[in-house]
């Protein structure tokens, strides 16, 4: 077995996780805002460095490399994303998202156009697209600088006829080599359900950040061939699973690393045979919160997409503008945290990059829980002075506070505005589903104790990964894609089934032949049904999972439809299946966790040293113990106050907490 090479791109660092022959590293560098090709490269040489190989043989020998970024979710923030043409119909104008209070449109209000084309409520074309009024709209958008014209008609869920219709008029007038890099987007390319205003804001973000995204994992994998690896560069996708890059709609990634993060919350809970579980992701940027219950990974059926009403499902992950960059302030002489962040340039005033403004980072420095000498094993020097001189200057001086005081003034903050957010997502738990909490990320383990004590969850279990936490789980995920069809049938033991075989049949060619290009043979593929019903006096949907063949097994349609009636129980009506999606994968390699042998434990022998760490019960340092992480062995257990360091994380085991290394060298976090 050759390597396998996960990568993901944070706000702060890029995280890497590679394996070989069982044996699993990590890597961390800083992320490079301007181009993140480069922080990609700089990770897989990272990666050949941590097994002393050259890059060229790394990749040579490489499996599989997996890559999930933020660029997507970064372009939509920042609004730098393609300059966008709309093509509606009559009476949708008004619905397009050309007004936003406080930043820029995604659509400028002059380049949304409508057309006169009419589909009915029942799919029935009564008026097709007018050849003249198509090309004269759009060459109206190209000549005030459409970089992407997206083509969003009403009812086009039910047939798309019309869209394709004025996609081929386009096409026909401006052949490839003219309107170059001008994209033409179908809205129903990218959603199948109904919503018109949620359907043609999922169509105006992909192409949005369409150019971008493009742009970027074109030239990271040419830059991969020119350096000798020889497969597919696998992308990663917010439904749990990796594409290739042809393969790929921009939409796709957003928010790929964190839904890859709560697979991987999933996969650690199994472990131990939990199936309700918490997620949680610091990073240097954002907090990201997740969810499993009785084994289902949280899903949004219309997810927000940065302040967007979407209806391109996908997991359902909750983000705080909060993590180890987060910007300490006074907003009228109240202490606030986030959600601006110093990112990686210019970073904490501590990071010595140029940063000038308390971050969250400086505050752990200024109150010993991070090392200056040992940031990231070492390969960073942080600057105490700094971080105190910016604390005192923008926090303690206008609170009257001590630089200590205001550095934990500043954590606690943090830890109760996190607490609140994981004490929020617990709700949606029944009673008796206590949830566990994985925690993850690189500076997850440094308030992993101040938020579960905030949101009163008394476990909390981190992997030796935690620092890496969506590459990590990256590992877990196979090739696949998900494909979506209007299906609009009765559901019940009645259904008809030779039309729900006709569609789901019909997918499954087309998963054929998308997955043959990615290098897989029909006989290595596996799918699995997602069903969106509804009731028939009803306005939302229900997503249940099914098995394929499902309505030809009796036993199996009677469970199927028991479950849609349970999700359905406060409705009224005959169930409807509205939408089918089919997933379908391919495996690929995994990194599957290992155990650590049964041992004696020499925790005293695991100290490494000890350092002043400020306690805020006691306003004053405690000389504490530092433990090396590599060397407490199974069954090992710190009682707090301790810090437990790795290369790339610290753990701080609060006052009142202790630790406890299990089987599968996780560190689970106890309340005493």
């Amino acid at each position: 077995m050759g390597y396998t090479l996960d990568i993901d791109t944070g706000g702060t660092f890029t995280d890497g996780f590679v394996v070989c022959d069982g044996e699993a590293r990590i890597v961390k560098v800083a992320t490079t805002p301007h181009d993140l090709t480069i922080c990609f490269l700089e990770t897989i040489a990272a990666a050949a460095d941590a097994f002393q190989v050259s890059v060229e043989d790394f990749l040579y020998d490489a499996d599989i490399i997996r890559f999930s970024n933020t660029i997507g979710t970064n372009t939509i923030i920042q609004r730098d994303g393609s300059k966008i043409g709309l093509l509606v119909s009559k009476g949708m104008a008004k619905l397009s998202p050309t007004d936003d209070a406080d930043k820029s449109p995604l659509v400028e209000a002059d380049m949304v156009i409508e057309l006169d084309e009419q589909t009915d409520g029942m799919g029935n074309v009564v008026q097709g697209p007018d050849a003249a009024q198509v090309l004269r709209a759009v060459q109206v958008l190209i000549d005030q600088g459409a970089r992407g014209i997206v083509i969003s008609l009403e009812n086009s869920h039910l047939n798309a006829a019309n869209e394709q219709g004025v996609r081929r008029i386009i096409k026909a007038e401006y052949p490839r080599d003219y309107l170059g890099s001008v994209s033409v987007f179908l809205c129903a390319d990218i959603s199948a359900r109904e919503g018109l205003a949620e359907r043609l804001n999922s169509a105006v973000l992909n192409a949005y950040i369409h150019a971008k995204l493009a742009r970027l994992l074109y030239k990271a994998g040419e830059d991969l061939r020119q350096k000798g690896y020889r497969k597919t560069l696998f992308i990663g996708h917010n439904n749990a699973s990796v594409a290739r890059v042809a393969k790929t709609r921009a939409i796709n990634t957003y928010n790929s690393g964190p839904a890859a993060g709560l697979l991987g919350a999933r996969e650690i809970g199994a472990l131990y045979g939990y199936d309700n579980l918490i997620s949680t992701d610091m990073g240097g940027t954002s907090y990201d919160i997740g969810y499993v219950r009785g084994g289902q990974a949280s899903y949004a059926l219309e997810p927000d997409v940065e302040g967007f009403a979407c209806n391109l499902p996908m997991m359902a992950i909750k983000a705080l503008g909060t993590g180890g960059g987060s910007i300490a302030h006074m907003d009228n002489d109240v202490l606030k945290v986030g959600p601006q962040s110093a990112g990686a340039l210019p970073g904490p005033a501590c990071f010595n990059l140029g940063g000038a403004k308390p971050t969250v980072t400086d505050a752990n420095l200024v109150l010993g829980v991070l090392d200056p000498d040992f940031f990231l094993g070492g390969s960073m020097k942080l600057d105490v002075e700094k971080a105190r001189d910016v604390i005192r200057r923008d926090v303690a001086e206008p609170l009257g506070l001590s630089i200590e005081d205001a550095a934990v003034q500043i954590l606690e903050a943090v830890n109760r505005g996190m607490g609140q957010a994981v004490a929020g997502v617990a709700k949606n738990f029944a009673d008796g589903e206590d949830p566990v909490v994985i925690a993850y990320g690189g500076a997850g383990g440094l308030h992993a104790c101040g938020i579960a004590a905030e949101a009163r969850t008394s476990k909390v279990i981190m992997t030796p990964f935690s620092s890496v936490s969506s590459a990590y789980s990256s590992s877990l995920m196979d090739a696949g894609h998900l494909y979506y069809s209007r299906a609009g049938l009765a559901f019940s033991e009645n259904l008809d089934r030779a039309a729900l075989k006709e569609i789901i049949e019909g997918k499954w060619q087309e998963a054929v032949r998308d997955m043959r290009g990615e290098g897989f043979a029909e006989d290595k593929l596996t799918g699995e049904l997602q069903l969106f019903v509804r009731s028939s006096e009803g306005s939302k949907d229900v997503l249940i999972t099914a098995p394929l063949g499902f309505y030809d097994d009796e036993v199996q349609l009677a469970d199927v439809l028991a479950r849609a009636a349970q999700a359905l129980t406060h409705s009224k009506g005959d169930m409807l299946l509205e939408t089918i999606a089919l997933m379908v994968t391919a495996e690929v390699p995994h990194y599957e966790m290992q155990t650590l042998p049964e041992s004696n434990p020499d925790v005293a022998g695991a100290i490494k040293t000890h350092r002043p760490l400020y306690v805020s019960s006691k306003s004053d340092f405690v000389k504490t113990p530092i433990y090396d992480r590599e060397k407490l062995g199974r069954d090992s257990v710190v009682s707090g106050p301790a810090l437990v360091e790795s290369d790339m994380t610290t753990i701080l085991v609060a006052d009142g907490w202790k630790m406890t290394v299990d089987k599968f060298n996780n560190a689970v976090l106890e309340e005493v």
